[in-house]
């Protein structure tokens, strides 16, 4: 199978810690409104490997955006760095990255999850349970749908700002639209627990989101980054908005830097 793309940032000339990065729906890795472009102050002194999953940025097509499938290409990216990276995760890139980490714990040097789409940690609780009431009841996306039409009901619709909906934009909505349902996942916590090392958990607390979004985005996400943090003993991170890498990029890149130290070389 045809490699995925990866974007690299490196002011290190290849002697900093790679970090792979994987980004959530709608973006890519290096994409400037939701992805990682943020964090490229971080490649001063790391190699910064920003992959583009299947279907988005410059990656190979798929006929449907699969976790597993990401997981794959994530332990192969963390395999062609000899000792392994830092590993960060965003949406369902986050689930991807908690795949990836439990198949091959030891090729991760650290995990850092943000706003993690792996509901499966949170099952029981009320927020969750409605959510995915809500979704599995739905009749999924109409085929009469464009991409233009999904991306314009996703975010004005709930009263965000819409993007520019650029073909590198829509391609991603296009596979977004057809991505395996992430509650399908099931995710084994307990490697994850165990792995000697260091877990983030970054959530936005939402206050300032418009409040359909937050509501029927934002709650289910609160209540799985805490529920992932508590099943994996790890430090959760709370910052203001509801994109934390973006909109609080300075804090985010901080907490990143402070995690990435504790462990020494």
């Amino acid at each position: 199978m045809e490699p995925i793309h990866v974007t690299e940032w490196d002011e290190t000339g290849g002697e900093g810690v790679p970090v792979v990065f994987s980004h959530n729906i709608f973006t890519w890795g290096s994409d400037e409104a939701y992805g990682f472009a943020a964090q490229s102050p971080l490649a001063d002194r790391y190699r910064l490997l920003l992959a583009d999953r299947r279907g988005y940025g410059a990656s190979p097509d798929t006929d449907r955006s699969d976790f597993d499938t990401d997981a794959d290409d994530l332990v192969d990216l963390l395999e062609r760095q000899g000792a392994g990276a830092h590993l960060v995760g965003h949406g369902n890139g986050g689930l991807a990255a908690m795949l990836a980490a439990g198949r091959r714990p030891g090729l991760v040097r650290s995990l850092t999850l943000i706003q993690p789409s792996a509901f499966c940690a949170a099952a029981g609780h009320p927020v969750v349970e409605a959510m995915l009431e809500r979704v599995r009841d739905s009749a999924g996306v109409p085929d009469s749908v464009t991409p233009e039409q999904y991306l314009r009901a996703s975010t004005e619709g709930l009263g965000m700002p819409m993007p520019d909906p650029t073909p590198r934009r829509l391609r991603a909505v296009a596979t977004s639209m057809r991505e395996r349902p992430v509650w399908d996942a099931a995710v084994p916590l307990e490697p994850l627990k165990a792995a000697p090392w260091p877990t983030l958990v970054i959530c936005g607390t939402w206050q300032d989101a418009p409040e359909t979004y937050r509501k029927y985005a934002g709650e289910p996400l609160i209540a799985c980054a805490e529920s992932v943090a508590d099943a994996l003993d790890a430090r959760l991170l709370r910052v203001p908005g509801y994109y934390p890498h973006t909109q609080q990029s300075a804090t985010v890149n901080a907490a990143l830097r402070d995690l990435w130290e504790t462990r020494r070389y």
